[in-house]
């Protein structure tokens, strides 16, 4: 390093120790999470230069120590002197906050990524950066150390014509305190959904921790979507039943906001899955561009099935329930300034997109049905078919409606109620079967915590249609324990009664499959629940290995060996299996998983909703066929001893 030390290294540094001291501002969390978002910041850098028409391929490698580079095939960062801060401009992207090429206009007319903190955040909370940059036949390195520079930038000349830039980074274990180790499944499915979102760029994503592998050779996928959104439908929608073979698609842009939607009826679907994206952001709250998506689709269908005299005058028209059912759909805005609201900053705000997809996609769309009136019949014909078995639905729903609405509804007979009326501190541990719900009743904490047993299985949700859902007993039971209201409404977290609900099952095949529907009634019924962290997985122990006064319970068959191991060779011991809930005193359920202090639960996320769709339809759906290719599929490579479905 220099000796020299000016005013502009002090600004830099109080820049950078800002995000060291307070992660959480700029990356949400130093969980998991934070921790893979920070090689999200990387790859949107390269993403920008893709949507900017300069980069085709990212290379994404997991090292084997467990660092992340990103490499691109862009024009690379660029390597002059900053006027302002006397720095090349590479060290000031690295260091200063908001330098990147986003913020002054010229860089880029549209760029990805939420939070817009970009690659100096991530050089804040990493142990080790080292960049390369390729440009003007010279290579150019600079490393740094928790967010300062411990080169001077390196300059050499080199042989090929090749730009791009590379980017290793290693987070730093003084700010991930839990754990620095990358997901490859949480990654992939970011990764594959960006080369969805961005046609025609390849995205190459090796795994080269040989160790965590169990491989002799790294794990490498490739993802290079030519038809991009359109391929995503495809993806999502392999193992249902398409109303129309063509994917409907649409693409445009005004006033420099770029709209392209692609749309696939099926006809096995009874629920819709609309994903919505703005700069590559999931947004996951919804916001201007789902809604002018939404309003454009019911408008454009009730026009065509009047014109069609699919309904007639005195008739009233679809709503937006019936038009999207079986709908698969992806939207994906590209805005200049992105204003993102919600407490998650996932919701688009900008009110002008609204009106631009209205239009854009009300153009296209009834001209394309105009053109194609087979594939506009088929679709009204199922939304006409929705809207009947709606009715149907009514009066049980009806029923539901008026249950939760009268303050003096009577709660389930079989719920065992907390004392508490706070929702935020309550819990309800929805438990299979009275002997369970005995134990539990017995050793849970009654201020805070209720029981609600269920009796047998509850309804498959993928096979059946809201009449049979509102007469089932379970699932009423349920809803009004819950305070959920009625499917389609708007969810109202404020009428939830538990903010944590709680699935505890027993840990065989048959609770495996009692959590399954549970989740497929959650996840189908009142999305929401899940997206905003409201539902929960109970983690009982399988074992309890016990010599003399020592104890101790044990989660898996691993742990179960390693407690083994601590005995001496010929020390007694003994060993119980726990096969169900019902088997556990309620002290032992209490202690090992109920007791705040504790207890492992495991919070049930949709990191990657497409994805989630379609395994539940796979798993829990009509067909046969893709249920049986899955489980041959996945199964030999399953270790079903640890499976937890």
């Amino acid at each position: 390093m220099t000796s020299s030390y000016s005013a502009d290294q002090i600004q830099v540094l109080e820049g950078l120790e800002a995000v060291r001291k307070r992660p959480g501002m700029y990356i949400g969390t130093t969980g998991p999470r934070g921790l893979h978002h920070l090689v999200y910041e990387v790859v949107d850098n390269s993403i920008d230069e893709a949507l900017a028409g300069h980069c085709t391929h990212i290379e994404v490698d997991i090292n084997a120590d467990g660092s992340v580079t990103v490499t691109d095939d862009g024009r690379g960062i660029p390597v002059d002197t900053h006027s302002r801060t006397g720095k090349s401009a590479l060290e000031t992207v690295m260091t200063v906050l908001h330098a990147g090429g986003k913020f002054g206009g010229g860089g880029y007319k549209v760029s990805g990524g939420l939070h817009g903190v970009g690659i100096s955040v991530v050089n804040a909370l990493s142990e080790v950066v080292e960049v390369t940059v390729w440009r003007d036949k010279k290579v150019h390195l600079q490393r740094y150390e928790r967010g300062i520079p411990v080169t001077e930038l390196q300059t050499k000349p080199y042989k090929e014509a090749r730009t791009g830039t590379s980017v290793t980074f290693k987070p730093d274990t003084q700010i991930f305190t839990t754990s620095i180790e990358f997901d490859y499944i949480t990654l992939s499915g970011r990764l594959r959904e960006l080369a969805y979102l961005n046609a025609g760029v390849k995205i190459t994503f090796t795994d080269n921790r040989l160790e965590l592998l169990k491989s002799d050779t790294p794990k490498v996928e490739s993802y290079n979507y030519k038809g991009g959104i359109k391929e995503y439908i495809a993806y999502m929608n392999r193992e249902k039943q398409p109303l129309h073979e063509e994917i409907i698609y649409v693409q445009g842009e005004r006033n420099n906001v770029q709209v392209e939607v692609s749309l696939q009826w099926c006809t096995d679907a009874y629920t819709d899955n609309v994903l919505g994206f703005a700069n590559n952001i999931r947004t996951v709250d919804g916001g201007t561009h789902l809604e002018g998506l939404k309003a454009v689709l019911t408008r454009t269908l009730n026009a065509i099935a009047r014109k069609r005299n699919k309904i007639k005058e005195n008739e009233p028209n679809l709503s937006g329930e019936h038009v999207r059912e079986g709908l698969t759909a992806v939207i994906s805005v590209k805005v200049p300034d992105p204003e993102f609201e919600g407490q998650t900053k996932t919701k688009l705000g900008n009110t002008e997109v609204r009106g631009i997809v209205d239009s854009l996609v009300g153009e296209v769309l009834t001209e394309y049905l105009e053109f194609h009136p087979a594939i506009a019949d088929s679709i009204l014909d199922k939304a006409i078919q929705a809207f009947k078995a709606a009715e149907a639905a009514r009066h049980a729903r009806e029923l539901v409606r008026r249950k939760s609405v009268l303050e003096s509804s009577p709660l389930p007979g079989k719920l065992a109620d907390c004392s508490s009326r706070d929702p935020s501190e309550s819990e309800i541990f929805i438990v299979e079967g009275d002997s369970a719900g005995g134990s539990a009743k017995q050793g849970r904490d009654r201020r805070t915590q209720a029981i609600l047993p269920l009796r047998g299985k509850i309804l498959n949700i993928e096979k059946t249609d809201d009449a049979k859902i509102y007469k089932n007993n379970e699932v009423q039971s349920l809803i009004t324990a819950l305070g959920l209201g009625v499917k389609g409404d708007e969810f109202d977290s404020n009428q939830l009664r538990y903010h944590r609900i709680v699935i505890m099952t027993d840990a065989d095949v048959d609770g495996a499959h009692i959590r399954t529907l549970l989740l497929t009634f959650f996840y189908r019924y009142q999305r929401s629940l899940i997206e905003q962290g409201f539902i929960y997985i109970a983690c009982p122990p399988l074992f309890k290995v016990e010599r003399g006064r020592n104890h101790e319970y044990c989660y898996s068959d691993r742990e179960k060996n390693q407690a083994i191991a601590k005995f001496p060779a010929n020390a007694n011991y003994t060993i119980q299996r726990f096969k169900g809930l019902g088997e556990m005193m309620p002290q032992q359920l209490w202690d090992t998983t109920m007791n705040p202090e504790t207890r492992k639960m495991k919070q049930v996320e949709i990191e990657d909703a497409a994805e989630a769709d379609r395994i539940f339809t796979i798993l829990m759906g009509d067909r046969v066929a893709p249920r049986r290719e899955f489980i041959e599929t996945y199964g030999s490579k399953l270790n079903f001893t640890d499976l937890d479905i």
